[in-house]
């Protein structure tokens, strides 16, 4: 009897979700905002210690978490007046329309190819 080959098996992507906007993207996608004893920083590595929250790459993204303190609560924590300048910065530095369109994370890309 002969032998079946095996069938590689897709890779699983992991999936995050964006604090503001809700929808699930693939985590290379989305950008890491980390809670740590110094403050609440830019996780670009995605590897920082400490809670994690994610946003897209966006400016409408980022503008609805920090208004709204949703950032904050998916961090549990106040951030200072000094963080939030800071995060502020940074996302007036990010593009204004969809590079990531919600919903269409690398997951979907990939195997709707």
């Amino acid at each position: 009897m002969a032998r079946k080959k095996a069938v590689p098996r897709p890779r699983k992507i992991p999936q995050r979700m964006c604090v503001a906007c809700r929808q699930a993207a693939g985590k290379r996608q989305l950008i890491r905002v980390v809670r740590t004893p110094d403050g609440v920083r830019v996780d670009p590595s995605g590897k920082m210690a400490g809670r994690g929250a994610y946003l897209h790459p966006r400016k409408e993204c980022w503008a609805a978490a920090l208004d709204n303190n949703l950032l904050g609560r998916a961090l549990r924590t106040k951030i200072g007046a000094e963080d939030l300048a800071e995060l502020r910065e940074y996302a007036a530095a990010l593009p204004e329309g969809d590079d990531v369109a919600p919903g269409q994370g690398e997951f979907e890309t990939q195997h709707n190819a």
